[in-house]
């Protein structure tokens, strides 16, 4: 085989390698960017669980005649807040992120505080609605956090890959960006004591 043919055929062998691997980070990255992407979305079914759920919770504290109407305006209006922001999971930015948990960490911290006002109320307290969602309530923010956790971890997963030599220079081809991380305020990963917020504490 003449000399030229061999450079030729080690040439296109080069080539052929570098497509092969390409091609294989390319697709190994968009398993991880759609990982992310299903997982935000978990992250909204649990918050938009805590939403629904607490619709007709509104409407049995305000038949309270004698409940506190501030906190419950308080509530609502958070809740509003907290719908109105939504985010493409495929654009997730740091700041969308941030101003997404503020709007969803105020409609859970008020949502705490009208539990532990609520409890106070013995009507309240009879009724059977009302008593299956405090069953629920910690349940729920628990679920959130996990959710939130689960996110970060496939983020991790795919910034540390795509930050990676040399699968780093194709995710510049191909123009996959670091995922952003949920930063949660402090003690965010935790349920919200009732107890505690009823005492003041």
């Amino acid at each position: 085989m003449k000399r030229g043919t061999i450079i030729l055929l080690v040439v296109v062998g080069i080539f052929l390698l570098i497509g092969f691997n390409g091609c294989s980070t390319y697709n190994s990255i968009v398993t991880m960017d759609e990982g992310v992407t299903a997982q935000w979305k978990q992250v909204e079914v649990a918050y938009q669980a805590r939403m629904d759920k607490t619709k007709n919770l509104f409407e049995i504290v305000q038949s309270a005649a004698d409940f506190e109407k501030g906190t419950l305006k308080e509530v609502m209006a958070a809740r509003s807040k907290a719908t109105s922001i939504t985010i493409d999971p495929s654009n997730i930015t740091p700041e969308k992120l941030a101003e997404f948990e503020k709007a969803q960490s105020a409609f859970g911290s008020s949502l705490g505080r009208l539990m532990a006002v609520a409890e106070n109320y013995p009507q309240l307290q009879s009724v059977g609605a009302f008593r299956d969602f405090q069953v629920q309530y910690e349940g729920m923010e628990n679920r959130i956090a996990t959710e939130r956790r689960l996110f970060n971890e496939a983020c991790q997963e795919m910034n540390t890959s795509i930050r990676r030599f040399p699968r780093n220079i194709w995710a510049g081809m191909f123009g996959f960006q670091k995922r952003a991380y949920f930063e949660a305020q402090a003690g965010a990963d935790t349920a919200p004591d009732i107890k505690s917020m009823r005492e003041g504490k």
